[in-house]
């Protein structure tokens, strides 16, 4: 017996024909990969300097950013931010204690070209995360801390997202 049936053949052969045609399709509307030799992020990385971190959630944002972006010597171009949380209870009890928190974040951002003094970019980005708050002191501090970590990972990639996207405006 065949290992596939013979009825599923034909379809198995149009879905492969009809993806070969789409492939020439997105490159013809202008599609290629943004890691791909001339795509938008090539030559990025190593080109930003991140200012330094100055508590522990611009320490996780900052070192997320040097993941996707490398860890540059020097940069032509230098990347301030601004961080800001806030905390809001969602799930209240009926003796008036928080089970469940939302930690809300937005990183406002400058880029500056280092050469001119010239803002290139600026911007926001905005999410977050949530984390319970039933367990002991010790679990619900965890908790807070993953939730923060969470949430700076988060913004450092939407961040990193949004320069990619417009590295053609800004870049020299």
């Amino acid at each position: 017996m065949h290992p596939c049936p013979t009825s599923d053949t034909p379809s198995r052969r149009r879905i492969l024909l009809g993806l070969a045609g789409a492939l020439p399709a997105l490159a013809a509307c202008g599609f290629s990969p943004v890691y791909g030799p001339g795509g938008q992020a090539a030559g990025l990385r190593g080109q930003i300097f991140a200012a330094d971190p100055e508590d522990r959630n611009a320490f996780v944002f900052v070192a997320r950013l040097e993941d996707r972006l490398g860890r540059p010597a020097s940069a032509p171009y230098l990347l301030d931010y601004r961080i800001r949380t806030n905390r809001q209870g969602l799930g209240i009890t009926p003796d008036r204690a928080t089970t469940r928190y939302n930690l809300l974040g937005r990183v406002s951002y400058t880029l500056t070209d280092r050469a001119t003094d010239a803002v290139v970019a600026r911007g926001k980005v905005e999410s977050f995360t949530g984390y319970s708050a039933t367990g002991s002191i010790v679990g619900t501090l965890s908790a807070t801390e993953d939730a923060a970590e969470r949430l700076m990972t988060i913004l450092a990639d939407q961040l990193v997202t949004e320069l990619i996207a417009t590295a053609p405006d800004w870049r020299r």
